[in-house]
């Protein structure tokens, strides 16, 4: 049975950093794209970061472009998402997902597993 389970959030100031990490099992890691979504109150989920199945691209949403990276560890099974210099706008809860497919693709529809997600707030 596929499972995910995300952790690491919580609270922190602004231009504090968070590490993320998504923890699956019942699936071989290095066989998906992983990728971290997040959804704020009243606003649509959207795509943060991705890293492909064997870890070999990543792509990042413009707006964590240079801030957030991601990264895996197959033989953990285990994705992370460090998060560096957060603005109070990334306030959201953040959730991992799995793609079953090799390549990267920040589309919702794109995924067909997910985590049940760990709030982060950037608050002073």
């Amino acid at each position: 049975q596929l499972r995910i389970v995300e952790s690491g959030g919580g609270l922190v100031q602004p231009g504090g950093s968070l590490r993320l990490s998504c923890v699956v099992s019942g699936f071989a890691l290095n066989n998906y794209a992983m990728a971290w979504f997040r959804q704020a109150p009243g606003q649509e989920r959207e795509g943060v970061a991705c890293t492909s199945a064997q870890d070999t691209s990543t792509y990042f949403a413009d707006s964590v472009k240079g801030r957030f990276t991601i990264s895996r560890d197959n033989a953990k099974n285990t994705v992370y998402l460090q998060m560096n210099s957060l603005k109070p706008e990334d306030t959201a809860v953040y959730y991992c997902a799995a793609r079953t497919y090799l390549w990267c693709s920040l589309n919702v529809r794109d995924f067909n597993s997910w985590g049940q997600g760990t709030q982060v707030t950037v608050s002073s």
